[in-house]
Formats: structure tokens, C-alpha cells, sequence
């Protein structure tokens, strides 16, 4: 029974951390234009940070890989109810149907969002799953990211898990798109996005 309620329990706390919070925003110009002409991408963010955007990028018509774990049902629920599709699947398992879901997502107008370095780690490292779904889909990749002034952080876990907490501020920040084409090198391409994205991360814990 709780794990049935844990979703609608997380879905509402989220919302009041969503009205207390202040937040800014940095780099917006780049998904922008992306949309103005008519060109889908990839959100890439940092596993740690994912809850805070359930809160701002509600029913925007994003479609987010989430894994197939029991957890990941939670997380999808909640995702659910805050208008964010989930494709369930992961580089290990049924990733295979996600990426055709995720294919079907772009073919309808939408865009995609996934954690290079989820589900389980190495924190921080961009694994080689986003960039074979960019060049595959020939889509860019947008880094985004959070900075909390107002979070707990779960210290066992593995990335240390950030929730967010209400009543603090927020900087949500976005990097310029970075495209992966046929024959480009993949270690190279994995290093320059993960730069992008310790680099609006750290930006944006400064800008708080």
C-alpha cells in the first residue's frame, strides 16, 4: 500500500517545493532555438539531480528513460504525474524496446531526456547509451542541469542523491547542443559532454 501511495506523496510534496522555490534560469536561448526550427533533441543530466526536474519541466512532452527496477516503477509514476512520459529500459535491460519508444517519441514532436551516468554509476561519467541514441536518432544533445541551495543529500547513495527541499533557490541551466555524427570518436565525443556538463553544473552552483 505505500509503495502504491509513495508516487501521489512524492507528486504532491514536489509541487509545494515547486511553488516555494525561486528560480532562475540560465541558457534557455539553446532549446529555444533547437524548437523554433522544428529540431528535436536529447536532454542529458546528471543522475543525482533528476528530481528537481519533475518541478520544471512538467508536461512539456518529454519522454525520459527510466530504468526497470521496482524504484524505477516509482519513479515513473511520479513522472506520470507530472506529464513527463517514461520509456522504461536501461543499456543492461530492454534497452532495445526503449530505444524504439524513444525513436517514436522525436517521429512525434517530442524530445528525450536521459541520465548518461545512471542507473548505477560510475557518478559523473558519460556512458556510451546517450551518444549511440544521438547519432542513431541524429538528434544534438543538450547538457542541463540544477543547482539547490535547499536540498538533501542522501549520502549512502552511490551518486549522492540530491531532493530538493522547499523554501530555497534554484538556477536551472542549459549548454549549447552538441551533435554526435557517423564516424565521430565516441571516447572523445563522451569526454566533450561530459565537460559541458561539470561546466554549467559548476556554473550554476556559483550562480546561487
Amino acid at each position: 500500500m505505500l509503495r502504491k501511495l509513495a508516487p501521489y506523496l512524492a507528486y504532491s510534496y514536489l509541487s509545494f517545493v515547486k511553488w516555494t522555490t525561486r528560480l532562475r534560469v540560465r541558457g534557455a536561448e539553446h532549446p529555444k532555438e533547437l524548437h523554433k526550427k522544428g529540431q528535436r533533441f536529447i536532454f542529458a543530466f546528471w543522475h543525482n539531480r533528476q528530481v528537481f526536474f519533475t518541478t520544471t519541466h512538467r508536461r512539456q512532452g518529454f519522454s525520459v528513460l527510466v530504468s526497470l527496477s521496482r524504484d524505477g516503477g516509482i519513479i515513473a509514476k511520479v513522472m506520470e504525474l507530472s506529464g513527463i512520459h517514461a520509456a522504461r529500459g536501461s543499456t543492461s535491460r530492454g534497452g532495445a524496446a526503449a530505444l524504439r519508444e524513444m525513436a517514436a517519441v522525436t517521429e512525434r514532436g517530442g524530445d528525450l531526456g536521459i541520465s548518461p551516468d545512471g542507473p548505477k554509476g560510475p557518478v559523473y561519467q558519460v556512458k556510451p547509451g546517450v551518444l549511440f541514441l544521438a547519432r542513431t536518432l541524429n538528434i544534438p544533445i543538450v547538457p542541463i542541469t540544477n543547482a539547490l541551495s535547499n536540498k538533501f543529500v542522501i549520502k549512502r547513495s552511490w551518486d549522492q542523491f540530491q531532493v530538493p527541499l522547499p523554501f530555497g533557490r534554484a538556477v536551472l541551466s542549459y549548454g549549447a547542443p552538441i551533435w554526435i555524427r557517423e564516424g565521430d570518436d565516441l571516447d572523445a565525443a563522451a569526454l566533450a559532454v561530459k565537460a559541458a556538463m561539470d561546466k554549467i553544473t559548476s556554473d550554476a552552483e556559483k550562480a546561487l
